[in-house]
């Protein structure tokens, strides 16, 4: 930081003006950073929100003690300034469904997965990512990523879409068509909002043979005119991977984790990948497990989700405010009530195009159509699908999850179950009545 100053008079140091500008601004930002964590620690971990106690108290003492101490008052709609939201889960926990409570607000500016790219231009250079010096650099462009995109820079992507974008324009941004705001003007002159307000997406490419190749610099200005950004990612593993962001003061992040049973997201992963999980579809078949059976493909996906969940329960000052736990079950079983606790936590009014987008995709009972359509379509029967799970896996591949994930399931309110009976048992729910999923 003394870089452009040199030694003056007696002891006295002479700098250019530049340098002092940057002294002066960092200094600015420690102070800014040390009155906002005591803001913070002031106000306690429901900051923005009443956290809604329920009539049972909570099991855990910590999550008591954290629903007790919250009395601050919501802002007021005056109060509001711009949010960036993370909706934060891992892959089939329900996070694209979710995803479209922000993607249908008209004043959110929604990406959908962009760290896909981060993660593919570090595949592509390093092979496999093996060593913990190449996770410690994929989280930390990560991090870099999306704070450029929550400052809706989003020309910083061209450092990693591949092929590389000429004059700010690409043909290879992921899954563009599950964002509104990248299908529609500026970003798109002739595109509309009809074909992601219905919620029915024919397929992946709908967008870019209607809209043409994505304007990067289009998709900043359609990001800036817009007050508010979320993102949704899968790709980071656990919320104290986010804790540089939640201390920015540039931001205002509000992360949404986003959680689901674990057997019913290796049920969806089977369905899904089917090539990626073939040992298990063997297993699942038989009921034999197969000696080459990695069971890391879901053990990694519980201890990531009880970590942030342990990392919450104790109470840093650079989550308090900024954190709110979402089962999926939860979600889907009552999605009008679920939405409006997210919206109040992020601090927004819910929108009429969000009241509708639920009202016309939370009870589509018709079977998908394709198999995109059953990996990433967002219309379905809500309530139906989810425990639906119990009825493809067999007994014996759940009996081990449970083993494998029991501290996962007990944690976040899963019941176990001990019988063939007790599985297929769909009068009996194994999602406990938890009022920690309000967590704030």
């Amino acid at each position: 930081m003394r870089e452009g100053c040199k030694a003056g008079g007696g002891r006295r140091m002479e700098c250019s003006w530049k340098t002092v500008l940057l002294l002066v601004c960092a200094s600015l930002g420690v102070q800014y950073t040390a009155i906002r964590t005591l803001r913070d620690s002031l106000s306690g971990p429901c900051h923005g929100g009443v956290y809604h106690c329920q009539n049972r108290q909570p099991k855990d003492s910590r999550w008591r003690a954290m629903c007790e101490d919250n009395t601050l008052p919501m802002e007021t709609s005056a109060m509001v300034s711009r949010r960036h939201i993370l909706l934060f889960a891992t892959t089939r926990s329900g996070s694209s469904f979710t995803g479209q409570l922000f993607n249908q607000h008209p004043a959110i500016f929604y990406a959908f997965e962009p760290l896909y790219h981060v993660q593919q231009a570090f595949t592509n250079s390093s092979g496999r990512l093996r060593r913990a010096l190449d996770r410690r650099a994929l989280l930390g462009a990560y991090r870099d990523l999306l704070l450029n995109l929550y400052t809706c820079d989003l020309r910083f992507l061209e450092n990693y879409i591949r092929p590389e974008p000429q004059d700010h324009v690409t043909g290879s941004f992921f899954r563009r068509s599950s964002s509104r705001a990248l299908c529609s003007p500026p970003v798109c002159p002739e595109g509309g909002e009809g074909a992601s307000a219905s919620g029915s997406q024919p397929d992946e490419t709908w967008c870019p043979k209607k809209c043409g190749a994505l304007n990067l610099t289009l998709a900043s200005i359609a990001c800036l005119s817009r007050g508010h950004v979320a993102i949704k990612t899968v790709r980071v593993p656990e919320v104290g991977d986010l804790r540089t962001l939640t201390e920015d003061p540039r931001l205002d992040l509000r992360i949404v984790h986003l959680v689901r049973d674990p057997r019913a997201i290796l049920a969806s992963r089977m369905m899904a990948f089917s090539e990626q999980f073939r040992a298990w579809k063997i297993w699942n078949a038989t009921g034999r497990q197969p000696h080459y059976v990695d069971l890391a493909q879901i053990t990694s996906t519980c201890r990531d989700m009880a970590d942030s969940a342990e990392t919450m329960l104790q109470r840093p000052a650079w989550l308090r405010g900024r954190y709110l736990l979402v089962r999926y079950e939860d979600l889907a079983l009552n999605p009008k009530e679920k939405a409006l606790e997210i919206y109040r936590f992020v601090g927004l009014e819910m929108d009429e195009s969000v009241h509708s987008w639920i009202a016309h995709n939370t009870n589509n009972s018709a079977p998908p159509t394709s198999e995109w359509n059953y990996k990433y379509s967002t219309t379905r029967d809500s309530k139906a699908t989810a425990e639906s799970w119990r009825l493809r896996l067999g007994f014996d591949i759940v009996r081990t999850l449970q083993t494998l994930c029991n501290d996962t399931l007990s944690l976040l309110g899963y019941r176990v179950v001990h019988s063939v009976a007790d599985l297929r048992n769909m009068s009996n729910s194994l999602v406990e009545p938890r009022p920690f999923q309000t967590l704030v």
